[in-house]
């Protein structure tokens, strides 16, 4: 990938899977080559990235996305507090059940930006800390199975930590040796996507 190369959602993706490779390198490599991508795109993809969101008259973000990922391919009006905001959904072939959702508010300010699951589609049953499973389900979801989940700081952009306690129905279909019911844990997301367990 040169910099005359079009910047796109294929670029696009291998900038999400940089991001993720610190915690899940495997998934991020099995995914690079659906991709056709070697390892120098995927470095550069995110060279590029980082230079148009820094780059001193860079577009707005809302702006940035639209000119890389192209027209969202649906629109939703959310309240979010006192105020209404626009959320854009993209699709992410890497992804097919998950949209990279642009939450916009006015004058087009983006407020936030992720991955969520795509409208109608079924997300996973989390009914233990056992169910959560790299990949597999996204910050909203977590935090509705393990409420009360507490939003902690991420350890750098783009990254999302939510503090959960292992439930009564603590098995789930995970490790054999079920944790304690009341056991505090950290999950770790990237661009919104599940990574990662650890202990609190």
């Amino acid at each position: 990938m040169t910099a005359a190369t079009p910047f796109g959602p294929r670029e696009f993706q291998l900038v999400l899977l940089r991001r993720m490779a610190d915690h899940q390198p495997a998934l991020v490599e099995d995914a690079r080559h659906e991709l056709s991508a070697t390892l120098a795109e995927m470095r550069e993809a995110n060279r590029r990235w980082q230079a148009m969101v820094r780059a001193p008259r860079s577009r707005g973000a809302l702006r940035r996305y639209r000119s890389v990922l192209g027209e969202p391919e649906s629109s939703l009006r959310r309240t979010v507090g006192d105020l209404e905001c626009d959320a854009l959904l993209w699709p992410v072939p890497l992804w097919p059940e998950l949209r990279f959702e642009v939450m916009a508010g006015p004058g087009g300010a983006v407020w936030n930006e992720w991955l969520v699951r795509a409208p109608g589609a079924a997300a996973p049953a989390l009914r233990g800390v056992g169910d959560l499973r790299p990949w597999s389900c996204t910050v909203d979801e977590v935090a509705r199975a393990f409420a009360p989940a507490r939003p902690m700081e991420g350890s750098a952009p783009t990254r999302w930590a939510l503090a959960i306690t292992a439930p009564a129905t603590a098995g789930g279909s995970g490790p054999a040796t079920a944790p304690a019911v009341g056991e505090p844990y950290v999950a770790e997301f990237t661009w919104g996507l599940f990574q990662r367990l650890l202990p609190r």
